[in-house]
């Protein structure tokens, strides 16, 4: 096929760049979905700023407008008070009762018809009522213990206004201005009130708005207390007395703009506000932020519908170029193809010729290495019938290395095909005295090896041909790090991990610690060990994959390694590898003595059925009882719920906002004592996942792994 690709080449044949057309009708394309929602974006971020600033301008306006309503009102107010306070003079109460009638034909004259005064009334010294401009005779009634009469005594001659009560003579809302008499040498004489119709302020703010419910107009004293508001609050509400508006008015601002969200209904307002004349008194304009953003969305939305519908054409005129262009492309390779196949019948004829050579030749030649294999065999067989003539240890190697000759090609196979390394339980005792001569021929003849193994070394699951692959990786960096000799020690001992920092479940592993006393490297150096392509040997003497791949087998057997070193001292590679239970065996155990069983609950969080119907049997049979949710979500809320749990088993990889790292750390911020622990089949997850330093199990997991971690969380 080549040598037709070379025959094709070789003629002369137009050329067409369908890559460079079609990058250029994805990028008109990319464009013109781009620029129309950047435009969009940025009109969008401009009208709603245009939008705010009318709404400032418009409740401006009314606040000025109201403004200047209110000091015509209060001004007023003043007048008829002083007409009044001028017409008593210094009179006392007896005075004021002995012209009563008279005061209260005064007082209806110079009310008037004005529709904001609800009454005038004089009160006495100790606050009964002397005359009023509603009713004569004054009925008997004093306000001697009121706010506005002991307010009006102690600020008199400045006035005093009350908050909203309902007036009962007027019968109606209203709230007073209270101004105190006093005589030429200061003696109190008594107040005069005028009352206010908190419905003409209402009528007046309800003809401002024009009944716009998004509007609000309102009247308050200095001290934040609200005097009349349209709309009213509803009945029982009372708003904060904690904000800006009230903060702006202790601090007898003139005027300003404030955005509250207030409590009474949680509505968001754009608020102006400005002093009454001189009076303690403000008024408010309010507008409702929602009633702008559901202007400004709408608006928007408009303006997005009449922009989308070109857009929509040139979309679909783009799509429809590329349509047509992979058409023209799929024509132009089979007609290139046709012209190529033609070209080279007669290449690819004497082609296949030599492919079939090359096939004899490759099965000759297996054959031939089938036979060398057969003759080693037998000459090994034949050497250990003769009891080996002190041969024995060279026919060993002979026989070890036949073997891993065999594992390599399995192992390469299996890597090629993409299908699992051959694991199976590894007694490491004798194990690595049958490897000792491969891993003594790996340091040279200047290092000495070293073994000391524990007794009644538990045993692993691991790919031997990969375990010894990581052990000589590690003798050969040691190796390096000697260049005058010195010694290679191999330890291997039983160990239990709890609250380890290696990030791996609590339980029972084995440690392979590898020892030399070399060189050994900085702290910098020892943090990226492990780093794949990461070396400190020269260019060209290694490819800094060593280390990382006796981590990745590691592991791949379920466990970690780590290393350790000191300058000028030597380093050690630690290989920690789960403990393995021959399944028999613990059948036996099971037989002789039960299993102690897990008391609590666990929840079981897995979105595959059948993976949870498995986890689920078995938990049962350590005595669990189990509480499956299909997603991480779903777990959060039953746990958000109340219940609690001995274990909280959760699958990585779900549907759902949550997966499960997401999960536990939710879980351990709210939850601190909450036990948990995460399944993964996929390597990248159980790197990411062992950062949160919780148990971890790697699918598939050994059964006597589970029942570990949840005898220990029992």
């Amino acid at each position: 096929m080549q040598r037709a690709e070379r025959i094709a080449d070789d003629v002369a044949m137009p050329s067409r760049n369908f890559a460079a057309t079609r990058r250029m009708l994805l990028i008109v394309l990319a464009v013109s979905i781009a620029l129309p929602l950047a435009c969009l974006a940025l009109y969008g971020y401009f009208d709603y700023q245009r939008r705010i600033a009318d709404a400032s301008d418009m409740i401006d306006r009314l606040a000025r407008v109201a403004e200047e309503q209110a000091v015509k009102v209060l001004d007023l107010n003043r007048q008829m008070a002083s007409r009044v306070i001028e017409l008593l003079g210094d009179s006392d109460d007896a005075q004021i009762r002995a012209r009563e009638r008279e005061l209260h034909e005064r007082l209806r004259n110079i009310g008037g018809d004005f529709p904001q005064v609800a009454s005038i009334a004089l009160v006495g010294v100790k606050g009964e009522l002397l005359a009023s401009s509603l009713a004569y005779p004054a009925p008997a009634m004093s306000i001697g213990r009121r706010d506005d009469f002991l307010a009006a005594k102690a600020m008199r001659p400045q006035p005093y206004f009350s908050l909203p009560f309902f007036g009962t003579l007027a019968k109606a809302d209203v709230f007073t201005t209270a101004i105190g008499r006093s005589s030429a040498d200061g003696q109190f004489l008594g107040v005069v009130t005028v009352a206010l119709r908190n419905a003409y302020f209402s009528r007046f703010y309800s003809e401002l708005t024009n009944g716009d419910p998004s509007l609000a107009l309102a009247l308050y004293r200095q001290d934040g207390n609200l005097l009349v508001r349209y709309p009213p609050w509803p009945a029982g509400a009372r708003p904060s007395m904690d904000n800006a508006l009230t903060s702006a008015m202790r601090d007898k601002q003139l005027f300003g703009h404030v955005r509250l969200n207030l409590s009474v209904d949680g509505v968001e307002r754009l608020l102006a506000f400005r002093r009454v004349g001189d009076y303690p008194l403000y008024v408010t304009s309010a507008y409702a932020t929602s009633s702008i953003v559901a202007a400004w969305r709408t608006h928007i939305l408009m303006i997005a519908a009449l922009t989308a519908l070109p857009c929509i054409a040139i979309w679909g005129l783009v799509l429809y170029s590329l349509r047509q262009l992979e058409a023209e492309r799929r024509a132009w390779e089979r007609w290139q193809g046709e012209v190529a196949m033609r070209l080279s019948a007669e290449a690819s004829s004497r082609q296949l010729q030599r492919m079939g050579a090359l096939g004899n030749l490759v099965a000759n030649v297996a054959h031939d290495f089938n036979n060398l294999l057969m003759v080693v065999s037998a000459n090994t067989e034949l050497a250990r019938l003769k009891h080996f003539n002190d041969l024995e240890k060279e026919v060993l190697a002979v026989e070890r290395a036949t073997a891993k000759a065999e594992a390599l090609t399995r192992r390469l196979l299996s890597v090629a095909r993409k299908r699992p390394l051959k694991q199976e339980p590894v007694d490491l005792a004798r194990w690595l005295t049958a490897a000792a001569p491969l891993i003594n021929a790996a340091l040279g003849d200047t290092i000495e090896l070293e073994l000391r193994v524990q007794e009644n070394l538990w045993q692993v699951f691991a790919d031997p041909t990969d375990l010894e692959f990581a052990i000589v990786n590690v003798a050969m960096n040691a190796r390096d790090a000697m260049p005058r000799g010195g010694h290679f020690v191999i330890r291997c001992q039983n160990n239990r991990l709890a609250g380890s920092d290696t990030l791996l479940p609590d339980g029972e592993y084995v440690l392979i610690a590898c020892s030399d006393d070399g060189e050994g490297m900085s702290d910098a150096v020892a943090r990226r060990a492990f780093e794949p392509f990461f070396t400190t040997k020269l260019r060209g003497s290694g490819t800094g994959l060593g280390l990382a791949q006796v981590l990745s087998i590691a592991e791949q057997a379920g466990g970690t390694a780590k290393i350790d070193s000191v300058p000028g001292t030597g380093t050690t590679v630690r290989l920690l590898l789960p403990r393995h239970r021959e399944r028999d065996a613990q059948a036996g155990a099971d037989a002789r003595q039960p299993v102690p069983t897990a008391a609590g609950a666990v929840l079981l969080v897995e979105d595959n059925e059948d993976v949870a119907a498995g986890v689920t049997a078995v938990l049962e049979t350590f005595g669990c009882e189990v509480r499956h949710e299909p997603t991480a979500d779903q777990a959060f809320d039953v746990l958000s719920a109340g219940e609690r749990f001995e274990l909280v088993l959760s699958d990585i990889q779900m549907p759902g906002k949550l997966n499960g790292i997401d999960l536990a750390e939710k879980v351990r911020s709210a939850w601190p004592s909450q036990k948990i622990a995460l399944m993964t089949g996929y390597a990248d997850e159980l790197e990411r996942a062992r950062r949160l330093g919780i148990a971890i199990l790697a699918k598939p997991f050994d059964i006597d792994e589970l029942h570990a971690l949840v005898a220990c969380g029992a």
